[in-house]
């Protein structure tokens, strides 16, 4: 499974070649830095010096003792991982309270055969645990070990089998980063021709800053492709799997019981296109190093795809049925002139949704269970119209959804409503695992189970307090 084994107590070494991968970067930014300052480009006078030979070899020496001073080891309930030389890094993931096990395959790593392990508990946001490199072979057999272990089944049952609900064309995937930044790009064209006929003399000016402009805006569109290249959505017991990139790729699972609301955005340059963005806010913390609280990662279900696309995987996510929604009174024209007619919200017994946004139409859903707190804002002019506005906040900076210009009767009593349907929602929240049919291990000689043969385990169902621990 991996490079190097220890025979003290069954601990494993990463790969090798995982001190290469780890700090290529960094030795071909020194490695840079000591060619320029070598030609004189950088500093006074040429020639090596004697920095120029000890940084590269200071962080080659450096990767390889972090490389030899980490080790792991999966002792059936729990993967130990240790690192550190001067301070010792010991960490122990309980397999119990595993959320998500993701594969990264950054490009370096790919031309090895390499790939990084990332294991996520529950009530994380990040990873907990990081083994940066097994081989791919490896790496993708200690994830069905977790997993089998995480479900209760013997350690050599094989992943279950996932279903591929939807990709993205690379076609769509360009064109809309194209028209995403084709805003940007002409309000520059247009700013270097005024300046242009206003001075003539600041044209060489202008078109200096157009062609740094348009750099910016490639990198931009080079990264959205790069990161979301191949983007493709599946479905598994353990949560929707999502693959993608192009050079360096990345596998990583999105726990259906961590998300904490849903939001489909639609920019207004693509909705003749008819296409639009699934975005859901995933629950976590915050690093161990940072203050305390807790937030929502934000990651992308679908970066472009049709409505279509986007309500098949919004059932996935929330799997309640969106409730209607109804627009503000005729009086909150006076407020909100321009947006009005974008705005909508409703709620029933388990989920709220709130459409907003004139440019960049935003429809957020957010589970009544995750709901943390309910505001009435309600500002000078709303109090003349005898408005106000209430927010539904979820786990999360900026995560809610908004009962924007609603009667200022109508408003207060939703308040107590929403916190009385979201005791009751936080009451009613079980979280079951699904079945996971697997194929049974076959010893080696035995004869296998014929096409009228039933040979399949389940997993047993894990309760909402496991779930939630």
């Amino acid at each position: 499974m991996t490079a190097g084994l220890d025979h003290d107590g069954g601990w494993r070494r990463l790969h090798p070649l995982s001190p290469v991968v780890r700090s290529y970067r960094g030795f071909l930014a020194v490695l840079t830095l000591a060619a320029l300052s070598s030609s004189g480009a950088i500093g006074s006078g040429a020639g090596p010096r004697w920095y120029d030979v000890v940084l590269p070899a200071a962080v080659a020496v450096a990767a390889i003792v972090n490389w030899y001073v980490t080790r792991w080891k999966l002792d059936g309930v729990t993967l130990r991982i240790e690192t550190g030389l001067l301070r010792r890094d010991s960490r122990q993931l309980p397999v119990a309270r595993i959320q998500a096990v993701d594969l990264v395959r950054p490009f370096l790593a790919r031309m090895l055969g390499l790939a990084e392990l990332r294991v996520r508990l529950a009530g994380s946001g990040d990873a907990d645990g990081r083994l940066a490199y097994l081989t791919e072979q490896g790496a993708v057999a200690l994830r069905a070990r977790l997993l089998a272990a995480h479900h209760g089944l013997d350690p050599a049952t094989p992943e279950p089998a996932e279903q591929v609900v939807t990709s993205v064309p690379a076609g769509r995937l360009i064109g809309s980063a194209l028209i995403s930044t084709a805003a940007i790009a002409a309000v520059v064209v247009a700013a270097g021709a005024v300046i242009a006929v206003v001075s003539p003399a600041g044209l060489i000016a202008a078109a200096g800053s157009l062609v740094w402009w348009l750099i910016i805006v490639a990198t931009v569109v080079w990264r959205h492709v790069s990161s979301q290249w191949g983007f493709t959505v599946a479905t598994s017991p353990d949560g929707v799997r999502i693959r993608r990139g192009l050079l360096g790729t990345v596998a990583e699972t999105i726990p259906v019981q961590r998300v904490q609301a849903v939001r489909m955005v639609e920019p207004l340059l693509w909705r003749p296109l008819h296409w639009c963005r699934l975005e859901v806010d995933v629950a976590g913390h915050l690093g161990r190093d940072q203050a305390e609280g807790t937030h929502a990662v934000r990651k992308a279900l679908l970066p472009v795809g049709s409505p279509q696309e986007a309500r098949r995987l919004l059932r996935i996510a929330l799997p309640d049925t969106p409730p209607a929604v109804t627009a503000p009174p005729r009086r909150a024209r006076w407020k909100a002139p321009l947006s009005y007619h974008f705005l909508a919200a409703g709620h029933d017994g388990t989920l709220a949704v709130a459409v907003t946004g004139r440019v960049n139409r935003e429809t957020t859903w957010v589970p009544l269970a995750k709901a943390q707190s309910m505001r009435l804002v309600q500002g000078p002019l709303q109090r003349m119209l005898g408005l106000a506005t209430v927010h539904l906040d979820a786990a999360g900076r900026r995560v809610r959804a908004e009962f924007r210009e609603r009667r200022q009767e109508e408003a207060r009593a939703l308040v107590t409503e929403l916190a009385a349907l979201s005791r009751t929602a936080r009451k009613k929240a079980e979280y079951v695992t699904p079945p996971v049919p697997v194929r049974p291990v076959i010893p080696a000689g035995a004869a296998a189970p014929g096409d009228g043969d039933q040979a399949a385990s389940v997993a047993p169902p894990v309760n909402a307090s496991q779930r939630e621990a």
